[in-house]
């Protein structure tokens, strides 16, 4: 029956071929899209810088056309005072010498009539015209500047102006192929994101970083962090929720941020761990991430509001305040919530109580941490460990290690209150 094998086979290998094809076509599609999105980017962002430099440049001509109007209109005034002031003097002399001029052409014609009348007994005129010359003197002459001592104006102008101006503009701007700074990673968080960003300019110093986000819903970005760290964990981030984030920096010493890095969207799975409502002894916060002892009598464990912590990832606490201590009080973890205990010091649990003593399954250990003060973080790191061989339908013999020494660390630090 070896001949009906065959095209069984052949059937076989031919919806395989075609499923291989398809998931190909898929991924070359996908790849399409990746390369669209790229030449879009490019495309765009040198439009946009065209329109940038253009708008740039438009307005400096207008400017500079402005500053070398207003210099003009400042060296005509110059010259149209130095015009005024000089000639001011000369208009007085030139009065003066015409009304010499008229006095001495009368006197002529006074003189010239006289004589004509001899020496009758016309003399009269003769004798009058006498006196009157004498009283005008003839002689006097009025003072005219030698033309090396009167203004001849002139406009010095420096060609050097062009070198300066030419070295500056032909130095101004310059075009950017990449932003100065990019986001390197999103690590999700419950309830938060932490963004991780890098220089990828060489010859860029920054001496502060600017992160913005924005639900992938919304239309403006909004300042979450400037500062000089290179990550930032934001806080109060809905779960699966798209988010986008974009990044910039501030040169040394500069006043201007660079241009925004490309926004890099992000989300997180992870619910933000709240406290359980309506526990008796307890009020807590409008977000349920903050829980205050109130002075009801009723004892007994607050538990999260559901198991939102998982293995592998790192668990803090922060004490805010710190009343009157009591050794039962303890912060830690469990494998499950147990009602009727008045304390996490028990099995199944690990905690730190506030004295700094570490319990776990309820046994104290040899080793001691600092006290849990006002201010000070407690921080649980778990990893799973697997015991002996795990058979598959069984699915692993899980034990929680708690490395208590490495990583139950507690640091005092001051205390932001969120």
């Amino acid at each position: 029956g070896g001949d009906e094998l065959e095209p069984e086979l052949l059937l076989q290998e031919a919806r395989e071929n075609v499923e291989a094809a398809q998931s190909y076509r898929r991924e070359l599609g996908h790849r399409l899209q990746g390369l669209r999105e790229a030449q879009r980017q490019i495309k765009e962002s040198a439009s946009q810088t065209r329109d940038v430099l253009r708008q740039h440049f438009n307005d400096l001509k207008g400017t500079l056309g402005k500053l070398l109007d207003e210099r003009l209109v400042t060296l005509l005034q110059e010259v149209d005072t130095i015009e005024q002031e000089t000639i001011k003097p000369l208009d007085d002399c030139q009065k003066l010498i015409e009304h010499g001029v008229t006095t001495a052409e009368d006197l002529v014609r006074e003189g010239e009539v006289a004589i004509l009348g001899g020496l009758g007994e016309q003399n009269e005129k003769l004798w009058s015209f006498t006196k009157k010359a004498a009283h005008i003197q003839l002689d006097s002459l009025p003072e005219v500047p030698l033309l090396v001592d009167v203004p001849c104006l002139s406009a010095q102008l420096d060609d050097s102006i062009l070198n300066i101006v030419k070295d500056h503009i032909f130095k101004h701007g310059t075009v950017a192929s990449r932003p100065p700074v990019q986001i390197e990673e999103l690590i999700e968080k419950p309830g938060g994101i932490i963004v991780r960003w890098c220089k990828v300019d060489d010859d860029f110093t920054a001496q502060d970083y600017r992160l913005q986000f924005r639900k992938c819903t919304s239309n403006h970005f909004e300042d979450v962090y400037v500062g000089s760290e290179t990550e930032f964990i934001v806080l109060h981030i809905d779960p699966n929720v798209d988010y986008q984030f974009r990044v910039c920096a501030r040169g040394d010493g500069r006043q201007e941020w660079s241009p925004w890095s490309v926004p890099q969207t992000g989300h997180s799975t992870l619910v933000p761990h709240e406290w359980t409502t309506g526990f008796e002894g307890y009020s807590l916060s409008s977000r349920r991430n903050i829980a205050l002892r109130n002075d009801s009598e009723s004892s007994g464990v607050l538990y999260s509001s559901a198991p939102t912590y998982f293995c592998g990832q790192t668990l803090t606490f922060r004490v805010e305040t710190v009343g009157q201590p009591d050794r039962r009080d303890s912060i830690g973890v469990c494998a499950e919530k147990q009602n009727g205990w008045d304390s996490l010091q028990r099995d199944q649990a690990v905690c730190v109580s506030t004295n700094g003593a570490v319990f776990v399954n309820g046994k104290e250990m040899t080793n001691q941490l600092p006290a849990v003060t006002s201010g000070s973080t407690v921080t649980f790191d778990i990893e799973a460990v697997t015991l002996g061989t795990a058979s598959a339908n069984e699915g692993g013999n899980f034990k929680l290690r708690v490395p208590a020494g490495r990583c139950l660390s507690v640091s005092a630090f001051q205390a932001n209150k969120n």
